[in-house]
């Protein structure tokens, strides 16, 4: 987008000006993150808006991958498993039946554990 009105060409389309805050309304919409976040990512490479793009990108799958469950490395596993506070052949079933979102194991193993609590409850 032009950051100099008289300017028009595609040169000056591919750049991000910040000082514009239409121009940070258009590109946050366009990347679909914060203002916030598109100022921290020019200002980490620059105004080029495929250089932006190509960070932003980057970091919404880093993002993801964090709260995916990996049980291939055995450092995640112990990780996981002293998070939800399970053995880790306990954590292998979860994410079996519930998928690798830490969310969705988290929840699948709260359930599980409530269900025991009433199980408990009801012996006594």
């Amino acid at each position: 987008m032009a950051d100099n009105k008289k300017k028009r060409g595609g040169a000056d389309r591919a750049l991000i000006a910040l000082s514009e805050p239409y121009e940070v309304r258009y590109w946050s919409k366009k990347f679909k993150v914060t203002p916030a976040k598109l100022k921290a990512a020019v200002k980490a490479v620059g105004r080029s808006s495929r250089k932006v793009e190509a960070y932003i990108k980057l970091h919404k799958r880093k993002d993801r991958d964090r709260t995916l469950i990996s049980l291939r490395e055995a450092y995640e596993v112990k990780y996981w498993s002293k998070k939800f506070r399970v053995t880790a052949a306990k954590l292998k079933a979860a994410v079996k039946a519930a998928g690798r979102s830490s969310g969705k194991v988290g929840a699948y193993l709260m359930g599980t554990k409530k269900k025991k609590k009433r199980k408990a409850k009801k012996r006594k």
